[in-house]
C-alpha cells in the first residue's frame, strides 16, 4: 500500500508541474499497482489535472475511461497521443489500416472527436476517436509502405535489384510470417507489381531467399514463410527447444531445416539420437490423424537411417486401409515421388502400386509411371488399364499429354484407342480429380501444336476415325467443340469431306404456365409494395444514428437497397419477356414445352412433363424448359437418344420412347391459383 501511496503522490506532483507526459508514463508503467487504489475514472481525473491542453483533454474523454478496462483505455489514450505527433506540421503521422493501407493523419478535431486521414485511394476519410483506436495503428518507420512513400527511389531499387530482401521487408512489415498466397495478394493489392508478373518475380525472390539462413520456406504453399531475427546456430539452445517440441509438423520442419543446413552429417551420436527420438514421437502422433504427414515423416526417418520405428512397420501402416492413396492426394507434388519410392521396396509392392493407379491422384500416377516405366510389369499394368472400356482418367491424361514418351510401349493400345478415351473424358460434367483431368484434356484439344503432332502420328485411316469420333461427341462444350472441329479441318484439309452438317437448334417462345406467372407476379408485387418501402424506413431510421461514414446500420440498409433494386429490375424484365400460356398449341411430333415425355433410362421408365421457364415440381415430374435435362430433350423425337446425368453428375444416355399430350392433372396444376391475379 505504501508503494501505491507513493505513486498517487507522484501523480499529484505531476499535476502541480502540469507534466502530462510524466504522469502518462507513470500511469502506463505502474498500471497494475495504481488500479488497486484508483478506479479508471480516478486515473482519468488525475491525468486531466496535469494539462490544460484541450486536445489532450478530448483524448482523455475519447479513451473511454470507466467504460472499458483500464488497460484498454490506456492503450487507446496512447494511440491517440501517438496520432497527434507532428500535428500541426509539414507531414502528419503515418498510420495503417487493414482496408486502405497507408495513410497520413491530416487533422485531429478535439471538439467533434474526429481524426481525418488521407489514404492513397481515399482522401479526407474521417474516423471517430473510438474507430481510429480500433482501425488504425501508427506505421513503423521501417514498414514497406512507409518506405515506398518516403523513399521511392530506395523502394524501387530494392524491388528491382534485391527481390529476396524486398519479400523479407514485406513479411517483416506484417509480422514475421506470411503464406505465399497472402504474400502475393498483399503485393498485388498494394500495387507493388501486377498479378501477371508475380511468378517471375517470386522465382527470382525465392532463389535469393533459399540462400538466406534467416528465412524458412515451407514445403506447402499453405504454410507460412518465416523470417527469423537472426540465423539459427543449431547449438544447445536449438536442441533444447527442439526436444521440447510436440507438434509433429514443426518437428518435421525443424529436422528438414537442420538437414538442409548440412548439420546432420556432422552431428554427434547424442544429437542424432535425440532427433531420432523426436521423429519417432512425431510419426506416432501422426497415426490415424494425418496420413500425408505420416508419409512425410516416414520418408524422413528412412532417409536419415533411423530404425525406430522400422521402415517395414511404417510401410505396413500406409498400406493398411490403402492410406497411401489418401496420403498421395494430400502431399505436396514434390513429395509424392518420395513416398512412392519409399513404398516400392520390392516387386510385390510395385504391383500394389500399379493396381492403385485408378484410385491415385494425377501426381501419384505420373510418379509411378515415370519411376517404373522402364519395367515390363509397369508397362503391362498400364496397357491393361488403357485397354479397358473406360480407362482411368489420370492415366489417360498422362499418356495422351506426353505421348512421345510412350510411343515405344508395345503394351499400350493404339493411339486411336487412347484418343477415344480422351474424347470421352472431355465429355459432360465431372467432379474431383476427374474434373481436373477433363480440364487438362480440353486444353490439349485446344492446342494447335498438340493436334498437329497427333495427326502426324495417326495413320491415314485413323485420322478420319479420330475426327468423326470427336465430331460425334455431343457432350463437349458447344463453342469449344465447334472451334476444335474447325481447327482439325485446317490441320488436315481432307477432313472437311467428313463434316456432318448440324441443324440449328429450334428456338422456342419464352412461356410459362399461368400458375407460375401469377406466383412470380405476386412475388414482384410484394417486393415493390412491402420489401422496398420497409427498406426505405430502415435507411431513415439508421440516419438518426448520425456519422454515415461510420454507421454500420446505414451501410447495411443501403447495401440491401441496392440488392432489392437490382432484383426489382430483373424481375420486371422477366415478367415483360415471359408470357403466361396453357400450351394448347403444343404438338407431339417432337419434344417441346407443353408435352409429356416417356423415356427409357438405366434406372427404368421415367416420365417428365416439360413446361415453361418457371415451372418446376419434381414430385409431379414437372420439368422447367430451362433445366439441363429439358434442354437435352427439346427437339428430339421418339427413338432419339439424349444426354442424362446421374445423381453424381456422371454422364449417361437415355432414349425417348413416346411423346404424349399433357395429362389432365398437370393441366389443372398449370391453372392460376385462387386469389392470385395477373
Amino acid at each position: 500500500m505504501a508503494d501505491t501511496d507513493l505513486l498517487v503522490n507522484q501523480l499529484g506532483e505531476c499535476a502541480e508541474k502540469h507534466d502530462f507526459g510524466g504522469a502518462f508514463e507513470l500511469v502506463r508503467k505502474n498500471l497494475g499497482e495504481l488500479s488497486k487504489r484508483l478506479q479508471p475514472v480516478g486515473v482519468k481525473d488525475a491525468l486531466k489535472k496535469t494539462t490544460s491542453d484541450r486536445l489532450l483533454l478530448s483524448f482523455l474523454d475519447g479513451a473511454q475511461f470507466g467504460e472499458l478496462p483500464l488497460d484498454e483505455s490506456m492503450m487507446r489514450l496512447e494511440k491517440l497521443v501517438a496520432f497527434n505527433a507532428n500535428i500541426p506540421g509539414p507531414a502528419g503521422v503515418m498510420v495503417l489500416n487493414d482496408t486502405w493501407g497507408l495513410g497520413t493523419v491530416k487533422k485531429i478535431d478535439g471538439f467533434y472527436k474526429r481524426i481525418t486521414v488521407d489514404f492513397r485511394t481515399r482522401k479526407g476519410h474521417q474516423f471517430t476517436f473510438a474507430a481510429a483506436c480500433d482501425m488504425l495503428t501508427v506505421a513503423p518507420k521501417d514498414h514497406i509502405l512507409v518506405l515506398r512513400e518516403t523513399a521511392p527511389a530506395e523502394f524501387e531499387a530494392l524491388y528491382r535489384d534485391r527481390p529476396g530482401d524486398f519479400v523479407k521487408k514485406v513479411i517483416q512489415s506484417n509480422g514475421s510470417s506470411m503464406t505465399l498466397v497472402r504474400l502475393e495478394d498483399y503485393c498485388v493489392a498494394n500495387g507493388f507489381l501486377k498479378g501477371v508478373n508475380w511468378k517471375k518475380f517470386w522465382d527470382s525472390a525465392r532463389a535469393e531467399l533459399k540462400k538466406d539462413k534467416c528465412v524458412v520456406i515451407p514445403a506447402k504453399k499453405t504454410e507460412p514463410i518465416q523470417v527469423k531475427a537472426a540465423a539459427e546456430d543449431y547449438g544447445d539452445s536449438w536442441l533444447t527447444t527442439f526436444c521440447g517440441e510436440t507438434d509433429p509438423k514443426l518437428i518435421l520442419a525443424h529436422v528438414r531445416e537442420y538437414v538442409a543446413q548440412g548439420r546432420f552429417e556432422t552431428a554427434d551420436q547424442s544429437v542424432r539420437s535425440k532427433i531420432g527420438e523426436r521423429l519417432g514421437f512425431a510419426v506416432t502422433a501422426a497415426r490415424k490423424v494425418d496420413d500425408a504427414l505420416y508419409a512425410r515423416l516416414a520418408c524422413q526417418i528412412s532417409a536419415l537411417g533411423f530404425i525406430t520405428p522400422t521402415a517395414t512397420e511404417m510401410r505396413a501402416y500406409l498400406w493398411e486401409r490403402r492410406r497411401f492413396i489418401k496420403a498421395s492426394a494430400a502431399l505436396p507434388a514434390r513429395e509424392v515421388g518420395a513416398m512412392i519410392s519409399f513404398l516400392a521396396v520390392d516387386d510385390e509392392a510395385k504391383e500394389r502400386l500399379y493396381k492403385a493407379i485408378p484410385d491415385f491422384c494425377f501426381t501419384a500416377v505420373s510418379e509411378v509411371v515415370m519411376q517404373f516405366g522402364g519395367e515390363s510389369a509397369c508397362r503391362a499394368a498400364a496397357g491393361a488399364l488403357m485397354k479397358q472400356p473406360k480407362a482411368p482418367a489420370t492415366l489417360t491424361t498422362l499418356i495422351v499429354g506426353k505421348y512421345e514418351r510412350f510411343m515405344d510401349w508395345a503394351e499400350l493400345p493404339s493411339l486411336i484407342t487412347i484418343l477415344t478415351h480422351a474424347i470421352a473424358l472431355g465429355e459432360g460434367r465431372q467432379g474431383g480429380e476427374t474434373l481436373k483431368m477433363q480440364n487438362i484434356v480440353r486444353r490439349l484439344f485446344g492446342d494447335k501444336n498438340w493436334l498437329e503432332k497427333i495427326f502426324g502420328w495417326l495413320p491415314e485411316g485413323d485420322r478420319v476415325l479420330f475426327f468423326e469420333r470427336f465430331q460425334a461427341s455431343i457432350a463437349w462444350d458447344p463453342s469449344t467443340h465447334h472451334t476444335t472441329v474447325v481447327r482439325m479441318t485446317k490441320i488436315v484439309p481432307s477432313l472437311a469431306d467428313h463434316l456432318v452438317k448440324v441443324e440449328k437448334k429450334r428456338e422456342y417462345a419464352r412461356l410459362t404456365s399461368f400458375r407460375s406467372y401469377g406466383l412470380r407476379k405476386q412475388e414482384y408485387l410484394k417486393l415493390i409494395n412491402e420489401d422496398m418501402p420497409a427498406n426505405v424506413k430502415r435507411i431513415e431510421f439508421a440516419k438518426s444514428y448520425g456519422d454515415l461514414s461510420e454507421n454500420a446500420e446505414y451501410q447495411y440498409a443501403k447495401d440491401e437497397q441496392r440488392a432489392l433494386m437490382q432484383k426489382q429490375t430483373l424481375m420486371q424484365a422477366d415478367l415483360e419477356a415471359v408470357k403466361p400460356s396453357d400450351f394448347a398449341d403444343a404438338t407431339t411430333d417432337s419434344v417441346m414445352p407443353g408435352v409429356t415425355v416417356v423415356c427409357d433410362t438405366k434406372a427404368g421408365e421415367k416420365v417428365w412433363h416439360v413446361l415453361g421457364e418457371w415451372d418446376n415440381d419434381p414430385g409431379l415430374g414437372v420439368l422447367s424448359s430451362k433445366t439441363r435435362v429439358a434442354q437435352n430433350l427439346l427437339g428430339k423425337k421418339p427413338g432419339d437418344d439424349f444426354e442424362l446425368p446421374d445423381e453424381d453428375g456422371n454422364i449417361g444416355f437415355a432414349t425417348i420412347r413416346e411423346i404424349r399430350p399433357l395429362p389432365q392433372d398437370i393441366r389443372e396444376w398449370m391453372k392460376l391459383p385462387d386469389g392470385v391475379l395477373i
